[in-house]
């Protein structure tokens, strides 16, 4: 060997020699599995005994769930022989059977969410965090060594009572750190939409880098199938308001949530027994709104990414739609079809279904109330005052977009029904129900004087009336009005709301932009600062209003006392004052509706760049998806500005961080941003109202029934959101 010839194979081989050999990663899975496609280089076989046969020694194999959630993932014990014999590190997931553990049949979770059980993910990760493996099917065991474990827990992102005293093992090492098993498929959390993404990220690279020791994992890079529009930082498109209200005017003709005639029969069976969830149709099948539109989507996420629809037919999540198909029918002459499921979701509202029990009849105490919803005896029988005010709002903006009177009568009516069922000091209570109001009569109602400083429930009848007065003259929508406001702001400054947070702050907000409007006074102004000043205080740099709650909140909406408590009942998105989370259901809609209208009323600049920092927020969460095109233009509830990924506190029943509310916060976020387009106000827009030429009609209509008791026509209770 020549001098130079001994100098390459030496520097070859102290070459090599310095570098580890690297562990290769063999997998026992099908092709599509989200982890192997993100691991490059990585061998596959399908079966796990051909994958361990294959793999060298020392080396890593995964062997993966692809029979979940209905089939185990069997190995047979040769095979765990040979890994052992081979010296392999090991994952296994959703085993049916394991060398000297026993397994139990597999379990479903419903609230139960994992929790950091030690120190194996690092300071990124660390002990008590909480994370989410959507719609989890898990196996339980006894076993050592835990670094995740399942339960129901409460906390924001951390376990702030402490691991749950009921919980499972979900991911544990065992065979002396050799072998790590999970008791479910976690290998799925691309596609089952696993939350937090980069916690789950973070859980896979320390799994990888645990199989191999001595390289750094792959970076795992995926976006996520469901993903905010926009980053944080992202240049914002030149009509990026305007992309994103037509957007969101799509989902309500994309997201088969118009019931279809085939439908209607399944979704009113599932409603008369109860049951308020259901599978999404597989094809496209949309209605034309004459038989209504589903509530919306649950927060559940399955394991194949796909969420259940909400099967309740909501007044206002109705009304609501058809205000943002009329304005898009407006700014889209080319959108007739959004203008015609616009007209017939009203005249649903308006129609049998919504008024029934009395509620068409002049001679019944509920004339002109509109249901909670249709169908559902637990939703026929109750009159909310704060969801008939938004079906009031939201049809004035919907027949002024469409230039009609058509729904002007059963408006007036809703407007009168609610205000002769208000008590004499101008609060109306929270809710109503058929049962009393035909034992009472609503002059019982009427004469009666309660005090509710509850803005969630009240302050938007408010809005109606100053409204109402506006375009009547009538006093009688002012008076009791004016009251009610004053000694609800003598209330907010004694902290004597039910809850101080700023879903009943942005609600406030409106009624005092309109109280300015008809009569601009010191005292008034005064009010409309203090509250939109503490409402402000919340809104952080990126312009999201960040959730505040006053205590531990009141009644049925209060964060879980305990990881028994955590899904028990409604609750707020945070655990603690100062979670990063915005509300997308209850507050930043509605308050980017108030700072419009309260900035324009006012001419505060303030407001006016506190509204235009949240439309902008709101821009780049709204969702965008490419696989799940039926959540594409919506706005989950929940959003954590500091993740900057949909993520809080999921305990509320039925309506947790993924779900999608048709109408509520969703519906005015995509009004306000029309009206912005239009330049205008709702306020302006709907001046030109002509409600009043069916003042005296309406009146003989209603004095058909003086306000006694009648002959009882229905029973039951419900809840809400």
């Amino acid at each position: 060997m020549n001098k130079i010839a001994w100098l390459t194979t030496t520097t070859l081989i102290l070459f090599f020699s310095a570098w580890p050999v690297r562990a290769e990663f063999t997998f026992a899975c099908s092709a599509n599995n989200d982890l192997f496609k993100l691991v490059p280089d990585a061998r596959r076989f399908d079966t796990p005994e051909q994958a361990i046969d294959h793999a060298a020694d020392g080396s890593a194999v995964l062997i993966l769930a692809d029979g979940y959630p209905t089939q185990l993932t069997e190995v047979s014990s040769s095979a765990f022989d040979l890994a052992r014999a081979k010296h392999l590190r090991l994952y296994v997931e959703f085993p049916s059977e394991v060398p000297s553990l026993k397994i139990g049949k597999p379990r479903l979770t419903t609230w139960e969410r994992a929790i950091v059980a030690s120190d194996a993910f690092g300071e990124a990760l660390p002990k008590l965090r909480i994370v989410a493996p959507q719609d989890c099917i898990f196996t339980p065991c006894d076993a050592p060594n835990l670094d995740l474990v399942i339960g129901r827990v409460a906390g924001f992102d951390t376990a702030v009572y402490g691991l749950p005293k009921e919980r499972w093992p979900l991911l544990f090492s065992m065979n002396d750190g050799q072998w790590i098993v999970a008791t479910s498929k976690l290998t799925g959390f691309v596609t089952a939409r696993f939350a937090p993404a980069n916690d789950w990220r973070i859980v896979w690279r320390s799994i990888l880098k645990k199989l191999d020791p001595s390289h750094e994992p792959p970076p795992l890079a995926f976006e996520p199938t469901v993903r905010p529009a926009l980053s944080a930082d992202a240049p914002l498109p030149a009509h990026v308001e305007r992309e994103t209200f037509d957007r969101a005017a799509r989902f309500y003709q994309h997201a088969r949530l118009l019931i279809a005639p085939q439908r209607r029969d399944e979704i009113h069976k599932l409603l008369t027994v109860g049951v308020e969830e259901t599978a999404a149709p597989a094809s496209d099948v949309e209605g034309d709104g004459s038989l209504g539109i589903l509530e919306g989507y649950a927060s559940r996420i399955r394991f194949d990414g796909s969420q259940a629809q909400r099967t309740p037919i909501r007044a206002d999540c109705n009304a609501e739609a058809a205000m943002v198909l009329a304005l898009d029918a407006s700014l889209n002459p080319e959108h007739a079809r959004a203008g015609q499921i616009a007209g017939n979701l009203l005249d649903y509202v308006y129609g049998p279904e919504m008024q029934s029990m009395g509620r068409s009849d002049p001679k019944h105490p509920a004339f002109g109330l509109i249901a909670w919803g249709a169908v559902s005896p637990a939703w026929k029988i109750a009159n909310y005052g704060d969801d008939n005010a938004r079906v009031i709002l939201a049809t004035l903006l919907a027949a002024a977009a469409q230039k009609t009177d058509r729904w002007d009568e059963p408006v007036l009516r809703a407007l009168l029904a609610n205000l002769r069922t208000t008590g004499g000091k101008g609060f109306r209570g929270d809710r109503i129900d058929i049962a009393a109001l035909e034992s009472r009569g609503w002059r019982a109602y009427h004469d009666a004087a309660p005090v509710n400083p509850s803005p969630h429930f009240e302050s938007y009848l408010w809005a109606c009336n100053l409204w109402a007065y506006a375009r009547t003259g009538d006093r009688a929508f002012i008076d009791n009005t004016l009251n009610a406001i004053h000694v609800t702001m003598e209330a907010y400054a004694g902290r004597k709301w039910r809850w101080m947070d700023n879903n009943e702050r942005s609600r406030m907000l409106l009624c005092l932009a309109w109280l300015v409007r008809l009569q601009d006074t010191p005292e008034h102004r005064g009010w409309l600062t203090a509250i939109a000043t503490d409402l402000l205080a919340a809104q952080q740099p990126c312009g999201a209003i960040q959730e505040r709650l006053g205590g531990t909140g009141g009644g049925h909406y209060q964060i879980p006392q305990s990881n028994e408590a955590y899904g028990t009942a409604e609750t707020p998105l945070i655990q603690t004052v100062g979670d990063p989370a915005s509300d997308q259901l209850y507050t930043t809609g509605f308050t980017l509706f108030a700072l419009h209208e309260a900035a324009a009323a006012t001419g505060d600049a303030k407001c006016k760049a506190a509204e235009d920092r949240l439309a902008e927020f709101l821009c780049r969460i709204q969702v965008r998806s490419e696989k799940l095109p039926l959540l594409d233009g919506a706005w989950f509830r929940a959003f954590d500005y500091k993740r900057w990924d949909y993520w809080a506190s999921s305990a509320d029943m039925g309506w947790g961080v993924w779900s999608v509310e048709a109408g509520w916060g969703q519906a005015w976020i995509a009004a306000t941003l029309a009206l912005r387009e239009k330049q205008t106000t709702m306020w302006e827009f709907t001046a030109a109202s002509k409600v009043t030429d069916q003042f005296a009609k309406v009146r003989v209509q209603m004095s058909q029934n003086d306000g006694q008791p009648v002959k009882p026509t229905a029973r039951g209770d419900g809840g809400r959101p």
